[in-house]
């Protein structure tokens, strides 16, 4: 019989920008209802770690934790983490991980994004200057999109773009 993942992360999707604290929710089960959620900079440094509880053995359960990073991450892209530890060695196991942005790593102190739709013509430099009037900023732009730019100089019109704030 098919049935529900022991963990599934709503909340961050892939490749969200992320505040600090950010919230972290999704329905679980595990071992006495017990797993944890671990944050992770690009480097693979371990910037928090909190438990949860959800549900139980054989029981799913609605989990919602805020998750404090305590300092400005030093990369931008990081991975959120949701797993459990095994009852019987302490492995990790069932392990959820979630690709996320951290906005505080490109504008500090980041309280959310506006959208921009790329108009012929432009370029990341010309909308960092429209922007934060500076266009050498392109960067923070274009971490912030790069699920959907892999070449910082190839935007297409139309695209909707993240510009952090």
């Amino acid at each position: 019989m098919a049935g529900f993942p022991p963990i599934t992360v709503r909340q961050p999707r892939a490749h969200d920008l992320v505040d600090d604290p950010f919230g972290v929710c999704g329905i679980g089960e595990g071992f006495e209802g017990a797993f944890s959620a671990r944050v992770r900079d690009g480097n693979g440094t371990e910037l928090a770690l909190t438990h949860i509880m959800a549900g139980g053995t054989g029981i799913w359960g609605n989990f919602h934790v805020d998750i404090p990073l305590g300092a400005v991450p030093v990369t931008p892209r990081g991975f959120l983490e949701v797993f459990e530890f095994s009852a019987v060695d302490n492995s990790e196991i069932n392990k959820v991980m979630v690709p996320i942005i951290f906005g505080r790593a490109l504008i500090d102190s980041y309280h959310g994004f506006a959208q921009h739709e790329v108009k012929t013509g432009e370029t990341l430099s010309k909308i960092a200057q429209q922007w934060y009037n500076d266009s050498t900023q392109w960067p923070r732009i274009f971490e912030a999109n790069h699920n959907q730019i892999t070449n910082p100089n190839h935007i297409f019109s139309g695209q909707v773009l993240r510009i952090p704030q």
